[in-house]
């Protein structure tokens, strides 16, 4: 990646952008060069999005319109009018930041990695940027302890609800498909509506005393209440998110953070994928028959012929 594209994805660092916006802010950093002169029909045409699409990814960013915004773009230190801190650190002016998104990161790894990996491609830069992301986790789990204290918590709770919604449903999925082969009893909930509060009371109910939640952007709004009910039904409340500081999160709550990538259109969690799987090992650590259960298992396997060897 060239200076002038490493300095405009610095430009749109900290923003809450939906994935069309996303694909808008890619397109610019892929023709860095010439986007301060681009018109708005052009910019379109590029990233393959309406001309008023445009216009919203400008608002978003706090400017009246494009023409304000490619004006700051010929000057990257150029802040929409209003705004209290730079351009990109989580709000120009307050505009956008509620309703829109994934997080371009903060310190965006793809950034990064795209400087050192020379002329990578976008393709590239995106893999490059988990490879970031799962380095920054393996740091964190340099003290295991916050990962232990939240494996002793769901080993112990049966039932145990594993919660993710949306975007997070594959990994609450993946985590319960697992943790089935070693826990007793697991109830993956990935399904809002009304009747996921009745499925987290009733697991309380049945004994249950902590719950997983995999809250990743865009946090659905009916996680909200879901996990209030939670909380007020005594269970401890065990979040993978993709900051330590989730706006689902109340004191109190467990919070394993994991970066999600923002470099491609949609997200991509392979660091919150991989949390889920180290604290599902810490949990076989603690559970007092997850050996037998595996062995148990990988019999009945091979006597049904599960699986093509």
């Amino acid at each position: 990646m060239d200076e002038a594209s490493a300095r405009l994805l610095k430009f749109f660092e900290g923003r809450r952008l939906t994935p069309v916006q996303r694909r808008i802010a890619h397109c610019l950093v892929r023709r860095a060069a010439d986007a301060p002169y681009l018109s708005s029909v052009e910019v379109a045409r590029a990233a393959g999005v309406s001309q008023p699409s445009v216009t919203r990814f400008a608002v978003a960013l706090g400017y009246d319109g494009y023409p304000a915004l490619r004006r700051a773009l010929r000057d990257p230190d150029r802040r929409p009018v209003g705004a209290v801190g730079p351009v990109g650190a989580g709000g120009a002016g307050g505009a956008g930041g509620g309703a829109a998104g994934p997080v371009v990161e903060r310190e965006d790894a793809a950034a990064g990695a795209g400087r050192s990996a020379g002329d990578a491609n976008p393709h590239q830069q995106a893999v490059l940027a988990e490879l970031e992301h799962l380095r920054q986790l393996a740091a964190l789990l340099a003290d295991p302890r916050p990962v232990e204290e939240a494996a002793r918590l769901l080993a112990a709770s049966r039932p145990l609800p594993v919660v993710g919604l949306r975007a997070a449903a594959a990994q609450a999925a993946g985590f319960a498909w697992f943790a089935a082969k070693v826990h007793p009893d697991v109830r993956p909930l990935t399904v809002g509506g009304s009747e996921l509060i009745d499925r987290i009371e009733g697991a309380a109910g049945a004994g249950a005393g902590a719950l997983l939640c995999f809250a990743l952007p865009r946090y659905p709004r009916e996680l909200v209440p879901a996990l209030a009910a939670a909380r007020t039904a005594g269970l401890r409340v065990v979040l993978v998110a993709d900051t330590a500081f989730p706006t689902v999160a109340e004191p109190g709550d467990m919070v394993l953070p994991a970066a999600v990538g923002t470099a491609l259109s949609f997200d991509t969690a392979c660091a919150p994928m991989m949390l889920g799987r180290v604290l599902l090992e810490a949990m076989c650590d603690v559970l007092p028959d997850a050996e037998g259960r595996l062995e148990r298992f990988e019999t009945r396997a091979a006597e049904r012929g599960l699986f093509v060897e």
